[in-house]
């Protein structure tokens, strides 16, 4: 059974048209998710953050339509919301699952909360994207000029501006910076009212099939500076310690979950060839041209692997946070575990 909310800050919105709408989804959704062979009983309920469109994380719940296989018995509501949303209804409660990184958990522990991440979800995937005809050839380039990147409450932007400042960059202070959704960015960057956007996928290929360019990646701005090959992991799902532990084997279902649905796409790109997919990430009328980048640039985002090297590159992502000042101090319990 899946179930879906939308949040404001002052609590959950239902409105006659979501009502209707949510009862057609549940009667829509009934012939694609027939009952493992484990009793009713035996699923176990779950609350988890919802990807929104123009992100790659939107195959998650898109994918366990299409295979129920990859349901290891949970009866998921799923919870919509911007990622600084997620982080109050997680330690509100509100919200038993969501994506969050290293960065984004030190921060939430300075603030008393105590999260924890405990399988995979996403790799890093920002690139900084100028126009065709710009001048722009690196990022150094457009100091001083208009950018637009992810809201400052997300993973997304703290490792941009960690990779950054590993190139004597400061995001806060080099760049007249925007905050706002990808959608919102690309909005922006369309209109000319920006000069460069951090986009993430499928929006920076989206871009790149238009004619813009590509003029970093944050993963390689980490990699070039650290020299660590491995993928810059961007989050994991993640909730509070104590819903872990008092839910641990529903929190074991999820990291099965998440680590089984990255591992199909990330082994079966073409499933971007499927309406479904394309619809959840907002992507319209797609060419092949956008198709076949697609293919080759999103197998990278999703994280196929929750072990102790995995664990490790976040705590690296931490000591290098601290050195740089961006983060104060690591959490004082471990933030990550396998289960």
């Amino acid at each position: 059974m899946v179930s879906r909310k939308e949040y404001t800050f002052g609590g959950p919105i239902a409105g006659r048209r979501q009502v209707l709408a949510g009862l057609t989804a549940s009667a829509l959704a009934l012939p694609f998710f027939p009952r493992l062979s484990s009793a009713a009983s035996d699923r176990l309920p779950v609350r988890m953050s919802k990807a929104g469109p123009g992100t790659a994380g939107t195959v998650q719940d898109d994918l366990l339509t299409k295979f129920p296989e990859l349901d290891p018995g949970l009866d998921i509501e799923w919870i919509d919301g911007s990622p600084g949303q997620f982080q109050m209804l997680l330690i509100s409660g509100a919200l038993d699952c969501g994506p969050f990184g290293a960065l984004g958990i030190a921060e939430a522990a300075q603030k008393g909360a105590e999260l924890v991440i405990f399988g995979s979800r996403l790799n890093n995937h920002g690139s900084w994207i100028v126009r065709g005809d710009s001048p722009y050839q690196h990022p150094s380039d457009l100091k001083g000029k208009r950018i637009a990147t992810q809201l400052p409450t997300s993973d997304t932007y703290r490792q941009a501006r960690m990779a950054a400042a590993l190139q004597k960059l400061d995001l806060e202070k080099d760049f007249q910076v925007s905050f706002g959704p990808s959608v919102s960015n690309v909005a922006l960057f369309n209109r000319g009212d920006v000069d460069a956007v951090i986009a993430i996928e499928p929006v920076s290929t989206q871009l790149i099939a238009q004619g813009h360019r590509e003029i970093a990646r944050v993963a390689d701005q980490w990699r070039e500076a650290t020299g660590d090959n491995a993928p810059l992991s961007l989050v994991g799902v993640s909730a509070t310690a104590k819903w872990v532990d008092g839910n641990t084997e529903t929190a074991r279902r999820v990291a099965q979950m998440t680590l089984a649905v990255n591992r199909r796409f990330a082994t079966e790109p073409s499933l971007i060839r499927d309406p479904a997919i394309q619809g959840g990430m907002g992507i319209k009328n797609p060419s092949e041209e956008l198709l076949a980048l697609l293919e080759k640039r999103l197998p990278r985002v999703y994280a196929t692997e929750w072990n102790e090297a995995v664990i490790n590159d976040f705590n690296r992502q931490l000591d290098v946070a601290i050195d740089l000042k961006i983060i104060e101090r690591r959490p004082k319990y471990s933030f990550a575990k396998t289960l």
